[in-house]
């Protein structure tokens, strides 16, 4: 069974196409006009081996945020589509990441029940012209769509570049064990109540 989707999804601020395979091999295309999240969203497509494609024409004579968060919301309702029933999943998934003297770890649950739960102090305001802010509003954009409870926590960190790669590449690896199948589970909910 193939575990691939598309999302488009378009605004009046954005314009966005998200591809998304989740058996992949981490390949990525990923073109959002805002250089630092590209790097980030690489992040995820690469340590979640997950085949990923994003472009995104936004209004960033505004800022980033609308082209962000959107992003966000595509690529949530893009893994939620690409799990389909979700049978056979292992459902959990956990991952510490560290980088240099930064340290994150992200804990989900595709559990149909979208929550975030974000401990994320950055160091600086700005990472180059990336507005710090964002990524909690991309992951709650993300987990809000995709209907996953998500816990990403940055444990330490000096540098804000360090901080928010190793959060955005646990979440990567955590995302993968989650969608990997059980062999063990195989064509089965994994949940007592039967659904997800």
């Amino acid at each position: 069974m193939t575990r691939r989707a598309d999302v488009k999804r378009q605004t009046a601020e954005t314009s966005i196409l998200v591809s998304m395979d989740l058996d992949g091999t981490g390949k990525a295309d990923i073109r959002t006009g805002i250089g630092f999240f590209d790097h980030m969203l690489h992040q995820i497509a690469r340590h979640g081996q997950i085949d990923l494609t994003v472009m995104c024409d936004g209004d960033l004579h505004i800022d980033g945020h609308h082209s962000v968060e959107d992003i966000g919301i595509a690529m949530g309702q893009c893994l939620a589509k690409a799990l389909g029933d979700k049978a056979g999943i292992t459902r959990f998934g956990s991952a510490y990441v560290p980088l240099d003297e930064a340290l994150s770890r992200t804990v989900l649950d595709i559990s149909g029940r979208p929550y975030l739960v974000w401990n994320v102090d950055f160091t600086a305001a700005m990472i180059g012209e990336f507005d710090t802010q964002l990524p909690r509003e991309f992951f709650l954009a993300l987990a809000d769509n995709a209907r996953i409870t998500l816990h990403i926590d940055n444990l330490r960190g000096i540098n804000a570049h360090h901080q928010c790669e190793s959060v955005f590449k646990s979440f990567g690896r955590a995302l993968r064990m989650a969608c990997e199948y059980d062999p063990r589970a195989r064509n089965v909910i994994p949940s007592t109540k039967g659904v997800l």
